[in-house]
């Protein structure tokens, strides 16, 4: 067999290659033999290995597992009642379910049944809420087109349709039937039979024609009519970093002389989210000028509060109570607006960081009741349960965010706090890895290593401890203990004393 530490070639792939694996991927629980692949791809069993270590720096049975474990994940991620695991990792090609398990865990941090629980305590909050819906001026267009199916699979497409359509109004956006009266389009397509039904959703432009994002299901799971809520919250969350972004290009497209509050709002949001001292300053004076247009704008006050709030908590800021304060006053000025999910949602990120925690869960419920499916809300609501002292209950949400919204610009924050989480219950290895992993998606979040430092230093690795420490000092080179005190978010007594404990014992100045 091939190694599969070949290293892989930026070359377009060779046909037989790609026949491979399609059939891979339209067959995932077929455990394909060489000979059979090698038939497919029509060249012989070695030029098909070799084509396989040249191309992808992996042998087929690497390439056909690694299949098979991303269908499960995707599967056990699509939580529909009633699937069970070993039947899951039967249908992905393991028949082996310890081995499959092992597996998992390695691969993704959790054991399978995690996984699957995780996304049923998703759906019983999801039902369990009552559902609100806010009015919201500025609010985007979308034209949902009816679902491309057969005539077989017509009553779950419009099932799903209208679950759809629900979904995108949750979420903050107006929905309609005429094109022409919508800034976005939304197309649909039902397509095979059975299990290997597949459900396709694209976002486009309508201006531009340019898709904006997709979403692929695989698998019987659409067939349950009452699994169609969730798998419309799903879909739309997975859509919203992808919407949010075609929002925002659409704000800096403007000119000066067109440019409202909301438009100030939308062109400030990316340097609120890089949680970093530039995007926050350039954020701020965007923020400023919105609320001197009108300083009702309900998004621009929550932005501003959650931008003050960070200048306090990540020591970006010069004149911290005076600072802390215009964040108190923004955020009480914003909770009396009437703003949709997002807009609660940062709000609450806000008031969590300016020590209000009950108003900050206040606000994050009612964000969740509005949009079950607000990756924001479900992060916010997992640090809130860290600053309680909650790590089980932190790490369930936090992870409920990231399997909504993986390549959200705030993901990294949710493993921030997911290794706060785990820090909190003494698993200081897990504690550095979420965090080192944020770090890799987002460096310039310089402040994580307050809390990275003591986590190597708790598990003794000094020399891993002082390379976070001194990436800290580099960052903030008059930072103290004392400095770190005053900035620190409101985590439990017992955590912030360890921590600065730790960063002592490591070396930075008291």
């Amino acid at each position: 067999m091939i190694s599969g530490e070949s290293r892989p070639s930026t070359a377009p792939l060779p046909r037989g290659v790609r026949r491979v694996l399609a059939a891979m991927n339209a067959n995932v629980g077929h455990r394909w033999s060489i000979p059979e692949l090698a038939a497919v791809a029509g060249v012989s069993a070695r030029t098909l290995q070799r084509h396989f270590a040249c191309f992808l720096g992996k042998s087929p049975q690497s390439v056909q597992h690694d299949i098979g474990l991303e269908q499960a994940r995707h599967e056990l991620l699509q939580g529909a009642p009633g699937v069970k695991v070993r039947d899951v990792a039967l249908r992905c090609g393991f028949p082996h379910f310890g081995r499959f398990s092992a597996e998992y865990r390695r691969r993704y941090g959790e054991a399978p049944s995690c996984t699957l629980k995780r996304q049923a305590r998703f759906g019983s909050e999801l039902t369990s809420r009552p559902a609100m819906l806010t009015p919201s001026r500025d609010r985007p267009t979308v034209a949902l087109a009816p679902i491309a199916t057969t005539v077989d699979h017509r009553e779950i497409a419009a099932s799903l349709a209208d679950d759809l359509a629900t979904a995108l109004t949750r979420a903050g956006l107006s929905v309609t039937s005429q094109a022409r009266f919508a800034r976005y389009r939304m197309f649909a397509a039902i397509r095979g039979t059975g299990a290997h039904k597949t459900l396709v959703v694209q976002l486009v432009d309508e201006e531009s024609g340019r898709q904006l994002c997709a979403h692929r299901t695989e698998g019987v799971l659409i067939d349950g009519s009452d699994c169609h809520e969730q798998l419309a919250t799903r879909i739309v969350a997975a859509l919203q970093p992808g919407l949010r972004s075609a929002e925002i290009e659409r704000a800096w497209d403007r000119s000066e002389i067109e440019l409202g509050p909301h438009d100030l709002a939308l062109r400030a949001m990316p340097g609120v989210l890089s949680l970093d001292a530039e995007g926050n300053a350039r954020a701020l004076e965007l923020l400023e000028r919105a609320l001197d247009r009108n300083p009702d704008s309900g998004l621009a006050a929550a932005l501003a509060a959650w931008a003050y709030a960070q200048r306090v908590i990540y020591h970006f800021a010069t004149d911290p109570i005076g600072e802390r304060a215009r964040g108190i006053e923004l955020a009480h000025k914003a909770r009396s607006q009437s703003i949709d999910a997002t807009a609660l949602a940062v709000l609450g990120n806000a008031l969590t960081l300016l020590g209000e925690l009950d108003s900050a869960a206040l606000l994050v419920g009612k964000a969740l009741a509005i949009d079950g499916g607000c990756a924001w809300a479900w992060s916010r609501s997992g640090w809130l349960e860290v600053y309680r002292g909650d790590p089980a209950a932190a790490i369930e949400r936090l992870k409920i965010a990231l399997d909504l919204a993986p390549q959200d610009s705030l993901a990294f924050n949710s493993m921030v706090g997911i290794g706060c989480a785990h820090f909190k219950a003494g698993n200081y290895v897990e504690a550095a890895r979420w965090q080192e992993r944020a770090l890799r998606e987002h460096p310039s979040a310089i402040w994580v290593h307050r809390t990275l430092c003591p986590a190597y230093v708790l598990t003794g690795e000094r020399a891993q401890a002082r390379r976070s420490l001194d990436a800290l000092r580099s960052g903030y080179p008059e930072l103290t203990v004392s400095g770190v005190q005053l900035g620190m978010p409101p985590l439990p007594e017992s955590y912030r004393n360890l921590v600065f404990e730790a960063l002592s014992d490591a070396g930075l100045p008291a």
